[in-house]
């Protein structure tokens, strides 16, 4: 089968970003095909090099200096150390954005004026340009000046509110995610941002900045449990592993482990109770539809518990999945990984490495039948392409290199 270049293949983007909320939207971009030159700066480099251990292992088995952190959200990018504090380094990083289609930069609010980076003096070299400035709190409003970290927006953005056991029980309280999610999806919120701009850029011709808020981007993924606290004036609380607008659908002890249960409507809740032995619980006015199973989930639940305890927990998964009941295990990373399903949609990556040799990588999810997301290398050794790309790009000769890099 003949396959086409990758999605993006022939865009160029300058990444000046770090930590995960910029770097994760620019190794989708890279995934996707698009060249994406990665700044950073001399003799330290995006701040993640450094939050190891673990570090990515060479051949022998031996720790590198490349911290795991740092690999997640690099792949597939050229690094170029310069110095943008100096004059020299700010000019060359501005050479750069008038051959690129898109600039992502996670700056504080303002700190990129002072190097004549910022969008206004992008715009005016290069007026067709995509800018995406990502932040804690945007480009605007009180709080814009702020630093914003993922950990405390969680916290500041309602998910911790939603997130761990209920305060009347044993472990109950605030708890963030085991990712840094606020992160991730602003990250893939820029993605989008950007795509969209640039399919409005093939009409006008011109870029535009997209202003892309962590808080926000917290906000807006609250979903459901935003509409459940705007329709009816009560914020949600915390739950567990229960589900606010569904019943049965959490976690329960099986004899001998745990498993999650996701009734997600009224005939499989039916297949359900056929499955552990309560057949007549449909039958119940007080169980017979979703609604009014949220609304009695606690005489319902008990009754449930205590059937899933009879049986082993593989017992209860392979019984609901003949019967079309959402069940699953719950896994660990290493069992996640072991998972034939994962490893039948190829989700380990293996990409070669200076230092590494190879480096694993969590895979793109993304799928596309003709223009295949393109795996070409592990994340960069600091400044490992800074010589390539200021002689391609901006024609310096490998005195001029020398002397910018010692």
């Amino acid at each position: 089968m003949s396959l086409r270049p990758a999605p993006l293949t022939g865009i160029r983007v300058l990444d000046l970003t770090r930590v995960l909320a910029g770097p994760w939207c620019t190794q989708n971009l890279a995934d996707l095909g698009a060249e994406v030159i990665k700044i950073e700066r001399p003799g330290a480099g995006d701040d993640t090099r450094g939050w190891g251990p673990p570090y990515l292992k060479d051949s022998h088995g031996k720790d590198t200096t490349e911290a795991a952190y740092y690999a997640s959200a690099n792949r597939n990018k050229q690094s170029v150390a310069i110095d943008i504090a100096t004059e020299r380094g700010a000019g060359l990083v501005r050479e750069l954005a008038k051959q690129c289609d898109i600039l992502v930069e996670n700056f504080k609010v303002g700190g990129l004026l002072k190097y004549g980076l910022d969008y206004e003096s992008i715009k005016a070299i290069n007026p067709a340009l995509i800018y995406c400035s990502i932040t804690g709190f945007g480009q605007t409003g009180p709080y814009a000046s702020r630093p914003g970290y993922d950990f405390m927006i969680q916290g500041m953005g309602g998910l911790m509110s939603i997130t761990g056991e209920r305060d009347d029980l044993n472990g109950g309280g605030p708890q963030k995610a085991g990712v840094a999610v606020a992160d991730l999806m602003t990250g893939m919120y820029s993605t989008v941002g950007i795509l969209a701009a640039l399919h409005e850029r093939t009409r006008s011709g011109l870029g535009q900045h997209i202003d892309m808020a962590l808080l926000d981007c917290q906000v807006a993924m609250l979903a459901n449990q935003n509409l459940n606290y705007l329709t009816t004036g009560v914020a949600p609380q915390r739950a567990g592993n229960a589900h606010q607008n569904l019943v049965p659908y959490q976690v329960f002890a099986a004899a001998d482990g745990h498993l999650i249960v996701a009734v997600g409507n009224d005939t499989q809740f039916k297949a359900y109770c056929q499955v552990i032995g309560r057949p007549a619980l449909p039958d119940d006015v007080r169980f017979k539809t979703n609604s009014n199973r949220v609304i009695n989930r606690e005489t319902l639940i008990p009754l449930l518990v205590a059937a899933m305890k009879t049986q082993a927990r593989d017992y209860w998964l392979e019984a609901l999945e003949r019967a079309g009941v959402p069940a699953g295990p719950i896994n660990t990373i290493d069992q996640v990984y072991d998972n034939p399903q994962v490893k039948a949609r190829g989700m380990l990556q293996n990409l070669p490495h200076s230092s590494a040799g190879r480096a694993p990588v969590g895979a793109s999810p993304l799928r596309f039948s003709d223009s295949p997301v393109n795996y070409h290398h592990a994340a960069p050794l600091l400044g490992e392409h800074t010589e390539q790309v200021l002689r391609e790009r901006l024609g310096l000769s490998v005195e001029e290199i020398q002397e910018l890099t010692q």
